[in-house]
């Protein structure tokens, strides 16, 4: 890569409208070009000038159907740069929230969030804490699964399917706890497993998810995470 590459892809970021556009897609859905503008409070003209840029750049790409326009991150490797970002721009002492409505929602996603395909926040962090307590996960030499934590995916019945070059287990820098917590393919496994088998549901608009009755007991179970520390 160039330099005039790299700050080509750096100018990309340098934008609040489409820092906006980004954090807000991290949740992992396609969002048409409509809702991402009354997300930033932005007109549409705007939006479609911000997006054809991400796009255009390979940050994004669409899909259109029938006169909507949808657009998600393009792959898992940006959402990684976006929470890694994020994580490095997180001013050390944060601004007072504006309502008690943000106050309550930013709780609610430092507790426990979606970071595009997988597990953040205070919840990310304790899981992967415990697996690697547990020596399912390496953490020395970088983010590994050991022969014990790939029986445990095995022993839940979560496949680790191939999908290309995306690494099996990888850090992922928590903008909020400020330490990494389990990404990769692994990572986005655990994800899907516990929203799809109730250990988790999603609350609010926003990322945010809650650890369920059922879910305490499964990760008290399986990783001995005390159902206190989830809440």
């Amino acid at each position: 890569m160039a330099a005039s590459d790299l700050a080509a892809l750096a100018a990309l970021f340098a934008d609040e409208t489409r820092a906006a556009f980004l954090l807000a897609l991290l949740d992992g859905r396609a969002w048409t070009a409509g809702e991402l503008a009354r997300h930033a409070g932005v007109a549409p003209s705007t939006t479609s000038e911000h997006l054809g840029r991400l796009v255009g750049g390979g940050v994004l790409t669409e899909e259109r159907q029938g006169r909507h326009r949808y657009v998600r991150l393009a792959d898992p490797g940006v959402a990684h740069l976006v929470e890694d970002l994020a994580a490095r721009s997180e001013p050390a002492v944060p601004p007072p929230p504006r309502s008690l409505r943000a106050a309550n929602a930013g709780r609610a996603m430092a507790r426990g969030r979606t970071c595009y395909d997988h597990l953040a926040g205070r919840l990310g962090i304790t899981i992967t804490e415990a697996m690697t307590g547990r020596g399912l996960l390496r953490q020395d030499t970088g983010f590994a699964l050991t022969d014990r934590g790939l029986a445990w995916y095995d022993g839940l019945g979560v496949p680790l399917e191939d999908r290309g070059r995306r690494p099996l287990a990888r850090g992922c820098l928590d903008w909020t706890e400020r330490r990494p917590h389990l990404a990769g393919l692994a990572g986005a496994a655990l994800c899907a497993h516990a929203l799809d088998a109730g250990w988790c549901v999603r609350i609010g608009s926003e990322r945010a998810v809650r650890v369920t009755e059922e879910g305490e007991r499964a990760l008290r179970a399986s990783l001995g995470i005390a159902p206190e520390s989830l809440r």
